[in-house]
């Protein structure tokens, strides 16, 4: 009786550790990044993408190709205002990095820029595809 129950002990044990080792169970923390939460993380704070819904900051609906600080019924900064660049990938990602040395005075205070490349980069697709 007692050699069964560690016999089955064992198999349920060993069974729990398949389980636990399997790869049908969620791997959040080794999953990549979507673009969708890129965005979330680093901008949906004060930005959305869609059209009309200003927040803090203007909504990103059909950015690229947007002048920069043109969207009506928003209060941009006069840095902003007199941005004389459309917005495109690559503006986007200098932008994104570094807010300060794009349009010096703009308002996106506290935020600084962000440094990942790849979170950018992912940001930029993501931004991409709201057109």
């Amino acid at each position: 009786m007692q050699h069964c129950k560690r016999v089955c002990l064992t198999a349920a044990l060993g069974a729990m550790a398949c389980l636990l080792s399997s790869s049908a169970l969620p791997q959040a923390a080794t999953e990549p990044t979507s673009e969708q939460q890129a965005f979330n993380n680093a901008c949906r704070t004060c930005h959305v993408t869609r059209e009309g819904d200003n927040r803090l900051g203007p909504n990103l609906h059909k950015v690229m190709g947007r002048k920069a600080g043109s969207l009506p019924n928003y209060g941009y900064s006069s840095a902003m205002k007199e941005a004389d660049f459309v917005w495109d990938e690559a503006k986007l990602d200098r932008f994104i990095a570094s807010p300060d040395e794009v349009v010096p005075g703009n308002k996106m205070k506290p935020y600084s820029g962000l440094t990942n490349k790849e979170d950018r980069t992912k940001i930029v697709a993501f931004l991409a595809k709201t057109q």
